[in-house]
């Protein structure tokens, strides 16, 4: 028997999507308004969820307290109130789109759970537009 457990959580940071090997016109075709060289904010939105099995011990598929620590530490500390591209290590050379954001997120924290768990990142750049990854 499986069972999915999610953790809300919450960061804002700046970024600006752009390409550095693309000249300034191109970059305004595809990235718009968001490729403001001044960058731009959004309150992100995080759901974590964690699906396994329920242990017979504790009841737990997997500890909140654990999950909440590991989503402070993995997302929150290194991501809220930074500037992505400057400042966030694994966006030096990778655009932070809504998409590249989310899988930053899942390899950061899945390899801080136990490898029988399944994890499921929902990430919303706004309340309507969201993306979802759960690996490969």
């Amino acid at each position: 028997m499986k069972v999915t457990v999610s953790r809300k959580a919450h960061f804002n940071a700046a970024h600006r999507l752009y390409r550095k090997d693309w000249d300034a016109d191109k970059n305004d075709a595809v990235f718009g308004k968001c490729n403001n060289p001044n960058f731009h904010g959004h309150n992100y939105e995080l759901v974590a969820s964690v699906t396994g099995s329920i242990d017979p011990e504790t009841g737990f598929v997997i500890d909140m307290k654990v999950l909440k620590d590991i989503i402070k530490n993995e997302v929150e500390d290194a991501f809220d109130h930074k500037n992505l591209n400057i400042e966030v290590p694994e966006f030096k050379d990778l655009n932070p789109t809504a998409e590249n954001i989310a899988v930053v997120i899942y390899n950061k924290m899945k390899v801080k759970l136990d490898p029988d768990l399944d994890l499921e990142i929902i990430l919303y750049e706004t309340p309507r537009n969201f993306v979802k990854y759960s690996g490969s």
